[in-house]
């Protein structure tokens, strides 16, 4: 590859040359084959063999896209596109027991191999076992897959959840956006790190607070400092936006959302919401973006032209991350990313995506980390169940269609130490997830470690399989919990962040994440005052025994039919919604 660069450099000037000299050396790299041989190699009118020169040339840097993504190729000097042994963290060798520790990994490979043979053992037994007495799973021979699932039952529908709502309105009337922002910067004192700095001059505390809540509203709803300076509360645009640049920084949005969460998380009665989550649920949603320059992507799944925002959001919906994505990056590393660097105080062991999150290097690499990737599987009638080890044909005769190779456990006990050190340095953060990440794509397919992590995904990919395939509830779970919050999550996106069609009006990327997080923190706010409504309303005696065990199921704090997204902008930080909780101070 870089033999061909250097010839393509050499010719650079050369104008219209059409096919390079005959005696010429013509580097052959992985990117001639296939397709491409046909188009680069023409005879010319003498029926000699020549190398057509802008077709070498395109199939050359395409070439050299993929080497460089996945870094079997690097660029000295870089940062994205550097040495990946840069990646690494350089204090492995001598920390390296502190390191297994921290991942909470044996030493010894075959200490780690013989734990997840055993776990993939007790699953498999468990489908096998349990397989006769699940109607809604066959496996059997068939030309369509060897795996037939049913789809679930409806669940009873929530009866009393309406009539909640409703009274939630009737008690608190219709209350603006700004209000419930309002009161939760008031009770959680989430500003106080932004608004205490000490630099900030002669402004007023109280002057700067109420400015800075001005500027994420207009963010979060996406209808602009302007259009919010115009409303009833004292402050200038140019105030507005003097405080936004000066005070409001991403990093200060972000840890006011994550404030905001801990204080839900604090907030919530384990008598109403059960005990605290260890699962998210993550997808990403679509932003329309002005096409004003050349960084604007185009997405073809979803059709249209902007970036991708992907959210982690725990059962009770409250939301953890958030992460803005370019169109063509994968979910597999924002997936990675949310889980193990939310800074809430939630301790994540369990992570549902849909199928755009997860694959065999996911599952690995997961398992390193040490938390559950729970997947909604594509075309799960054609998934394979792989064994655990050789020589062992007549185990698990009625899984026996569904079943493939044998794990290559020796290439996992070989990199098992290379794998901890990509691990550790995604822990550590030494690098981008990404970064490390795009060692294991399918250009690099003849990696040591990318075998490695492939078998490693496939044993706890089975492991997941197993478990899923005969658990009723743990389908129901992955459809409910990791399907429906993230999708009333984006449906309240579009409720809140209305402004200008819901299109993000600037393609600078830190106005777009500013935008993203106090997005984030709007909702965050819904959220935290919805849980404090809800738990002083049932609190009244009328409201004993009322919730069914559907309605409890059913029972979440991300509603929005007495909320006022829309309207002039009205700050009155006296005036306060009346809940029984006492308020902060700050």
């Amino acid at each position: 590859m870089l033999d061909a660069l250097e010839l393509i450099t050499r010719y650079a000037s050369a104008g219209n040359l059409h096919y390079y000299p005959a005696g010429e050396h013509i580097p052959v790299h992985r990117g001639l084959s296939e397709d491409w041989e046909a188009l680069v190699y023409k005879d010319d009118k003498r029926r000699r063999q020549r190398v057509v020169r802008m077709v070498y040339e395109v199939c050359t840097f395409q070439a050299l896209r993929e080497q460089l993504r996945c870094k079997e190729i690097w660029v000295v000097g870089a940062d994205t596109w550097r040495n990946p042994a840069e990646d690494l963290p350089t204090d492995f060798e001598d920390h390296r027991v502190e390191h297994y520790q921290a991942l909470r990994k044996p030493l010894d490979p075959s200490q780690f191999i013989a734990d997840l043979q055993a776990e993939m053992r007790a699953e498999l037994e468990a489908l096998h076992t349990a397989l006769p007495g699940c109607d809604w799973l066959s496996i059997s021979d068939r030309a369509a897959g060897a795996v037939k699932l049913a789809p679930l039952e409806a669940s009873p529908e929530p009866r009393n959840l309406r009539r909640l709502k409703q009274a939630v309105q009737a008690r608190w009337g219709t209350v603006p956006l700004i209000d419930m922002l309002k009161e939760a910067v008031l009770r959680t004192g989430c500003l106080s790190a932004v608004t205490s700095v000490a630099d900030r001059g002669t402004l007023p505390e109280h002057v700067l607070a109420e400015r800075l809540l001005l500027a994420i509203y207009g963010y979060g709803t996406n209808t602009g400092i302007r259009a919010v300076a115009g409303g009833e509360h004292g402050h200038s645009e140019d105030e507005i936006r003097y405080a936004r640049r000066r005070y409001l920084s991403t990093e200060a949005a972000r840890q006011i959302a994550i404030e905001i969460a801990n204080a839900t998380f604090a907030a919530r009665q384990q008598t109403l919401w059960g005990d605290g989550s260890t699962a998210v649920a993550s997808d990403s949603t679509h932003f329309g973006a002005f096409d004003q320059n050349i960084f604007t992507e185009w997405h073809s799944r979803y059709g249209g032209r902007g970036v991708l925002i992907y959210w982690h959001v725990e059962r009770g919906s409250v939301v953890i991350h958030s992460q803005r994505l370019n169109c063509s990056a994968s979910e597999v590393h924002a997936m990675v990313d949310g889980a193990i660097r939310h800074g809430t105080d939630m301790q994540v062991e369990a992570n549902y995506v849909d199928t755009h999150g997860q694959s065999e290097i996911g599952f690995g690499i997961t398992k390193l980390l040490g938390f559950d990737l729970l997947p909604r599987i594509k075309r799960i009638n054609k998934v394979k169940l792989y064994r655990p080890a050789a020589g062992e044909p007549d185990a698990w005769p009625g899984l026996a269609p569904a079943m493939t190779r044998p794990v290559r456990w020796d290439r996992i006990a070989e990199q098992y130490d290379q794998m901890l050190k990509y691990a550790t340095a995604i822990r550590v953060g030494t690098a981008s997830t990404e970064a490390i990440l795009r060692r294991f794509m399918k250009a690099n397919a003849a990696h040591p470690t990318y075998q490695a992590m492939i078998e490693l995904g496939r044993a706890q990919k089975t492991i997941f399989l197993a478990r899923y395939l005969h658990s009723r509830a743990l389908q129901r779970e992955r459809s409910t919990r990791g399907l429906n919050v993230v999708e009333s999550w984006n449906r309240a996106n579009a409720v809140i962040f209305y402004g200008k069609g819901g299109d993000l009006a600037t393609n600078r990327r830190d106005e777009q994440e500013m935008s993203v997080l106090c997005l984030r923190i709007l909702q965050a706010a819904l959220v935290y005052v919805n849980t404090l409504m809800i738990q002083d309303l049932l609190a009244g005696s009328e409201w004993d025994d009322a919730l069914t065990a559907e309605d409890r199921r059913g029972l979440t704090p991300l509603f929005w039919a007495h909320v006022l997204p829309y309207g002039e902008v009205r700050l009155n930080m006296d005036a306060r919604l009346r809940l029984a909780a006492a308020a902060s101070s700050g």
